[in-house]
C-alpha cells in the first residue's frame, strides 16, 4: 500500500496554508478600517457592509487551520521519527499548536457571529461590540502566548533533530520572542487605529504573520519529500556496519 511521503505533505499543507493567507488577506483589504467600537451605528453600518467579506474570510479560516493541523502533524512526525527522545517536546509543539487552531476557530465562531447578527435580524451594537472584543482576546495575546510556545518548542526540535535547515530554527526562534512580546503588549485599547491595541495592527506583525510565514518557510523547504540519504520520515538513513 501507498504510504504519503511525510515531508511532502509538510510542504503541501504549508503552501496551502500560504494560499488560504492569500485569500484572507486580499479580502481583508475591501473591508477597511473598523469604526470605534463606542461609535454604536457605525459599528453597525460597518458590519452589514463588510457582513460578506467576513464570511469568506472565516471560511478561508477554516480551512487555512485544518491545514495547519495537517502540518503540525506531519513537522512532529518528521522529528519523531528522526529522534525517538524527543517525541515529548514534539508532543508539546503539537499539543500547544492544535489549542492555537481551536482557540482561532472559536475566534471566528465570534467574528462570524457578528457577522451574522446583522443578517436578516435588528442589528444590536452591544452584541457586536461583545463578539467583536472576545475575538480580537483570543486572536490577540490569548493566541500569541500559545505560538510563543509552538515556536520556541518547534526552534529546539529544528536544532536538535535537523530534520529541516537549522536557518528555519533560528525565525522560529525569532517568532518565539515576537509572539511573547505581543503578548505582553498587545492589551493596550479596543481602537483600530492603536497598532499596540487587542486586536490592533502590531498583532498581525508580530505574531501571526511571522509565525505562519515560518510554516511556509518550512514547507519550501519540504514539499520536495524525502532528501537522498533519508527514508521517506526524513530520518538519516543508518550506516551499515562496513561502511
Amino acid at each position: 500500500m501507498y504510504t504519503p511521503d511525510v515531508r511532502r505533505w509538510t510542504g503541501i499543507s504549508a503552501i496551502a496554508v500560504a494560499v488560504f493567507l492569500g485569500i484572507e488577506g486580499t479580502t481583508k483589504i475591501t473591508t477597511g478600517t473598523r469604526p470605534e467600537l463606542d461609535e454604536s451605528q457605525a459599528l453597525i453600518d460597518y458590519t452589514v457592509a463588510t457582513s460578506t467579506q467576513t464570511i469568506i474570510v472565516i471560511l478561508s479560516d477554516t480551512f487555512l487551520m485544518a491545514f495547519l493541523i495537517v502540518f503540525l502533524a506531519c513537522f512532529r512526525q518528521l522529528v519523531t521519527k528522526a529522534r525517538t527522545d524527543l517525541q515529548w517536546i514534539a508532543d508539546i509543539t503539537f499539543g500547544a499548536g492544535l489549542t492555537f487552531v481551536a482557540v482561532t476557530l472559536v475566534g471566528d465562531a465570534m467574528d462570524g457571529g457578528a457577522a451574522l447578527a446583522v443578517m436578516g435580524i435588528e442589528p444590536d451594537a452591544s452584541v457586536i461590540r461583545t463578539l467583536i472584543l472576545g475575538h480580537s482576546i483570543m486572536f490577540g495575546s490569548t493566541g500569541a502566548v500559545l505560538l510563543a510556545l509552538t515556536s520556541a518548542t518547534a526552534a529546539y526540535l529544528t536544532f536538535a533533530s535537523r530534520v529541516v535547515p537549522r536557518w528555519t530554527g533560528v525565525l522560529a526562534a525569532a517568532t518565539a520572542g515576537s509572539n511573547l512580546a505581543w503578548a505582553i503588549v498587545g492589551l493596550n485599547g479596543t481602537s483600530p487605529n492603536d497598532f499596540f491595541a487587542v486586536g490592533g495592527a502590531g498583532n498581525a506583525i508580530l505574531a501571526i504573520f511571522p509565525w505562519l510565514v515560518w510554516v511556509f518557510c518550512v514547507g519550501v523547504t519540504t514539499v520536495r519529500g524525502a532528501r537522498p540519504g533519508t527514508h521517506k520520515s526524513g530520518a538519516p538513513l543508518a550506516r551499515s556496519a562496513t561502511g
